[in-house]
């Protein structure tokens, strides 16, 4: 016999059947959770596991491990201020003798380069000027003083003589200290000289744009660069949130993309004060040494600080459960029997989370399955 279904009869069937498996499927949810709630007891945060939620649940030692705390940001390399030298010319006036050159090495006083200035020599005009009425001020001054001892000068015409002597004695000094400025020998000038601009700091030449008969301005941009590159700064910029690792990080690694696999080391220098309030990052300055001159001002870094490895606690990511704001394991006290522990968390390396406080080496805890006893609240 045939049997044939209609479009009605159809609809029945598949709302009977849906029936049947919800009916199904309620019973088998009620029954696994009974079967969970038989399979532990609890006292507190004392948890006695029985049963066969036993097999489900695989536990850990918690070990100490050696961990180094690391973090990556970008860096420029820049001359420290202390060693670097941008030379210019205090006075206008023409290159008449060039010293320097590309690479030459420096010591502070170093002649560069000699300019003869209309300005610099009037400057000396007034020195010796100032230098004239000091002497002449001085004879003054003793003259009044012998005659006023000899019965015939008055007291008056003394302090006259000595008012006269100070003035003329601090434009003297005035003078001569402007000339000293620019490292002259005041003891050896002559009217007329040219002014040598000397450098102010030992290093090397590392920048030159000075040409013999050029005419040279006072407010000129410097046309010559003095550096000592064997010590550097990197600049770093990390975000806020992390300078809480900064302060624990005791060295820096520093990587180029021209020499990729010449690692340079530093250390840290300076941490800002002040955060960027457009990046929200604050300058980091590393220190390191240069003695290869890998590292060139203006270049783009990798800097990686590292903190000194350390042993530190750390346990599977998954074994670690929360309750509120609080993070907790399950610590094993006995046979088949947990403690739930609350503990205090560090940062998170992959798959492994950093135990502060709550945990020590040696410990048993839950690391897989402890989501069955999520019920034990």
């Amino acid at each position: 016999m045939k049997t044939t279904i209609t479009k009605k009869h159809s609809h029945l069937i598949q709302i009977l059947i849906i029936s049947v498996l919800s009916l199904n499927l309620m019973g088998c949810h009620t029954k696994v959770d009974e079967e969970i709630t038989e399979n532990f007891t609890q006292n507190g945060d004392t948890i006695q596991v029985q049963g066969k939620i036993k097999s489900q649940l695989k536990t850990c030692t918690v070990l100490k491990q050696a961990h180094q705390l690391e973090l990556i940001t970008a860096g420029t390399v820049k001359a420290i201020p202390n060693l670097y030298a941008e030379i210019g010319s205090p006075f206008s006036g023409r290159v008449s003798a060039v010293h320097l050159k590309l690479g030459m090495k420096t010591k502070p006083g170093t002649p560069l380069y000699e300019l003869i200035s209309p300005e610099f020599i009037e400057t000396q005009k007034l020195y010796f000027q100032a230098k004239t009425a000091y002497q002449n001020a001085r004879l003054i001054l003793k003259r009044q003083q012998d005659l006023k001892q000899h019965g015939v000068g008055t007291d008056k015409d003394v302090e006259e003589a000595k008012a006269q002597y100070e003035i003329t004695e601090k434009e003297y000094q005035n003078t001569s200290a402007s000339l000293r400025f620019f490292n002259v020998d005041t003891e050896k000038l002559v009217l007329g000289q040219p002014l040598i601009i000397r450098s102010p700091i030992s290093g090397e030449v590392i920048s030159n744009d000075i040409v013999l008969g050029q005419y040279i301005k006072s407010d000129d941009l410097p046309l010559a660069k003095v550096a000592e590159l064997n010590t550097v700064w990197v600049v770093g910029m990390v975000k806020e949130q992390n300078l809480n690792l900064i302060n624990k990080l005791d060295l820096a690694e520093i990587a180029t993309i021209a020499f990729p696999d010449d690692k340079i080391k530093g250390t840290i220098y300076h941490i800002d004060e002040i955060v960027n309030e457009d990046t929200r990052s604050v300058q980091i300055l590393i220190e390191c040494h240069n003695p290869d001159r890998v590292l060139k001002p203006g270049m783009y870094v990798n800097v990686n600080f590292t903190k000194k490895a350390s042993d530190a606690a750390f346990i599977p990511a998954k074994s670690l459960l929360q309750y509120n704001d609080q993070s907790y394991v399950f610590l094993a006290i006995g046979k088949d029997k947990y403690l739930r522990r609350y503990v205090e968390t560090g940062i998170t390396d992959k798959d492994q989370v950093q135990i502060l406080s709550g945990l020590q080496a040696g410990d048993n805890i839950i690391s897989e399955g402890a989501f069955y006893l999520l019920n034990a609240k």
